[in-house]
C-alpha cells in the first residue's frame, strides 16, 4: 500500500519539481504513533528555501486532492533533506564525490558493516571511500548493491 502511495506521489510531484528546477530526493509514507506522514524531500544546488518548499507543497496538495490516493488522514511535509541527506541513487554518489559520508552495508566488508570516510569515486557501481584506521588512511571499495544505507556525514 505505502509503496503505491510513494510511487504515485513521485509521479505527481516530479513535473512540479522539474518546472521549478529542483531535485526530487525522496518520498516516504510512514506511520508515526497514530499519525501518517507523506514526506517529500526536495533540493537544489546551494540548498532550498522555505518558500520553494511551500510552493511544492501547495501544488502537490492540489494534485493529491484530485487523485485522492490515500484513504487515511495524513500530514504532507515538503522539506530539504538536510545536511545529512541520504544517498540513495547512483547519481547521489556521483554528485557527492569529495564529501565525507557514512555507509552501512548489508554484510561485512573487511570485517565491518559501517564506514565513515571520504567519498573519492563512484565508478562501475563501486563506491570508493578513504577511511581512517587508527593513524593511517585506507581505501575501501563497496559495491553499490551491498549498501543498506548511506548519507552525508557532518564532521566537526
Amino acid at each position: 500500500m505505502s509503496k503505491k502511495i510513494v510511487e504515485l506521489t513521485e509521479e505527481l510531484v516530479q513535473p512540479i519539481v522539474d518546472e521549478m528546477n529542483l531535485e526530487l530526493v525522496e518520498v516516504e509514507f510512514v506511520k508515526e504513533g497514530n499519525n501518517y506522514f507523506l514526506r517529500v524531500y526536495v533540493d537544489k544546488e546551494g540548498g532550498i528555501d522555505i518558500e520553494e518548499c511551500g510552493k511544492v507543497s501547495e501544488q502537490l496538495s492540489e494534485k493529491l486532492d484530485e487523485a485522492d490516493p490515500i484513504e487515511q488522514a495524513y500530514f504532507l511535509e515538503v522539506s530539504s533533506p538536510g545536511v545529512e541527506r541520504r544517498l540513495k541513487k547512483r547519481s547521489d554518489f556521483e554528485r557527492f564525490v569529495g564529501s565525507h559520508i557514512y555507509v552501512k552495508t548489508y554484510e561485512p566488508i573487511d570485517g565491518n558493516k559501517e564506514f565513515y570516510g571520504d567519498l573519492t569515486a563512484f565508478e562501475n557501481d563501486l563506491v570508493t571511500l578513504v577511511i581512517k584506521e587508527k593513524t593511517r588512511e585506507k581505501e575501501i571499495q563497496i559495491p553499490y548493491d551491498k549498501i543498506a544505507k548511506a548519507n552525508i556525514a557532518v564532521t566537526f
